[in-house]
């Protein structure tokens, strides 16, 4: 989870640029920095409760129009994954 810390210097940044006050290259990328770890926090959240769903239904009556559409988009979402494990692992997996 993100400090509260964190979180109030991201709106704090947001809410100087949305005044019309410019902000310093240091700011900008702080700024960057800060959305960044906030959506790496925020995915890693998610994920978690994701993988935690457990579903009841053992045999669903799926077309095979749906059980392609699911396995192509289980095939991106894993490719997805292990290029963001890649990147956070400096290029190994």
């Amino acid at each position: 989870m993100l400090s509260k810390e964190k979180i109030d210097r991201i709106n704090e940044l947001a809410r100087k640029g949305k005044r019309g006050e410019t902000l310093t290259t240091e700011e900008k990328a702080e700024q960057q920095a800060l959305r960044q770890e906030y959506i790496t926090v925020f995915r890693e959240s998610l994920r978690s409760q994701l993988e935690r769903i457990e579903f009841v239904d053992e045999e669903p009556d799926y077309t095979e129009e749906e059980k392609a559409h699911i396995a192509e988009v289980s095939k991106k979402l894993e490719k997805e994954y292990l290029e963001e494990q890649k990147k956070k692992n400096g290029g190994s997996l």
